[in-house]
């Protein structure tokens, strides 16, 4: 089992709204920060782009790693283009965004990447106040994920959440207390269809971004900052 090493950090980034607040935070609390970022057959493949150009104006290593696999074991609207994308969730189901393994995959990879440079620590932008009905963004699922990885490789692997209990409006609010609140809003790709920034405003992703950012600016213009928000 290798030593615990306090000083350096992976992030599974995948160049949006919410790995790139996570990356950021990182940065804040690592002297060292990796990311690590995922092509598994996704249409907005172009979030890979906007991923590296983040990761050289945040000056930490960068890689990229094809998965592709992944997209092609279940049916869903991210990666076969001829399945409609949902809107909305349906009221039985999660909706057909989930990709079935994905965040199972990424980060158990993330671990072994991470295992192979000496780093024990794991950042990952899930959240499950706004996890759209996906089940691999749990706090659960993470929890039970970093003992199996712990169980699987003998090694004391740390999974870090920082978005796990906050929603959009919060997270936004952690990117402005971050600094790069202009650099999440506009340089980074959250969109289903592959549009950066504000997107293409009507799926869901960008509907959810869209929303938390109104709420977020309004709350701003009161006076209300990130603490105000998650304490007050």
């Amino acid at each position: 089992m290798q030593e615990v090493n306090r000083d350096k950090v992976l992030v599974v980034f995948s160049g949006g709204q919410d790995s790139t607040t996570c990356l950021y935070w990182a940065k804040q609390h690592f002297k060292k920060v990796y990311a690590l970022t995922f092509i598994y057959g996704q249409k907005h493949v172009v979030e890979v782009e906007y991923a590296e150009r983040i990761a050289q104006k945040a000056e930490v290593e960068w890689d990229k790693m094809d998965v592709s696999f992944i997209g092609k074991l279940g049916q869903n609207s991210l990666t076969n283009p001829d399945i409609e994308m949902d809107q909305k969730k349906p009221t039985d189901s999660f909706p057909n965004t989930f990709v079935p393994g994905r965040n199972l995959f990424f980060i158990s990879i993330a671990a072994v990447y991470a295992r192979e440079r000496g780093i024990s620590h794991l950042v990952t932008g899930v959240s499950q106040t706004d996890f759209s009905g996906y089940p691999d963004c749990r706090d659960a699922f993470i929890k039970s994920l970093n003992v199996s990885l712990n169980l699987a490789m003998d090694e004391q692997f740390v999974i870090h959440t920082p978005l796990m209990w906050i929603d959009k409006c919060e997270t936004w609010a952690m990117a402005d207390q971050l600094g790069v609140l202009d650099l999440v809003r506009h340089d980074t790709v959250t969109c289903y269809n592959g549009i950066p920034g504000d997107g293409c405003g009507h799926c869901p992703s960008c509907m959810l971004r869209r929303e938390g950012l109104e709420s977020y600016l309004d709350q701003k213009a009161k006076g209300k900052g990130f603490k105000d928000l998650i304490y007050g």
